[in-house]
């Protein structure tokens, strides 16, 4: 009995462990659209990338953020230098 529990102890460490680099590769991102300037914090786990047409297009200008607040914490600093106009 002893020997399955450890064994399950163990199997749930390495299953936690292998988890969380998945977890971690989530981002957010600050993209900036080029026809407004408009600049919108983007989440890289979503299904679908920004609709682009015409002259609306946009780039990523940050890097990768592991949370949703830092990106917006960025987006809101971009605002203030005006390099986006929302």
């Amino acid at each position: 009995m002893r020997r399955v529990l450890a064994l399950g102890a163990v199997a749930g460490i390495a299953t936690s462990v292998f988890a969380m680099p998945a977890a971690a590769k989530v981002g957010y991102y600050v993209i900036r659209w080029d026809n407004t300037g408009i600049c919108q914090v983007w989440n890289e786990d979503l299904k679908y990338k920004p609709f682009q047409w015409g002259a609306s297009t946009y780039k990523v200008v940050s890097k990768p953020y592991p949370t949703f607040t830092q990106a917006s914490e960025l987006q809101i600093k971009m605002r203030g230098e005006r390099r986006c106009t929302l």
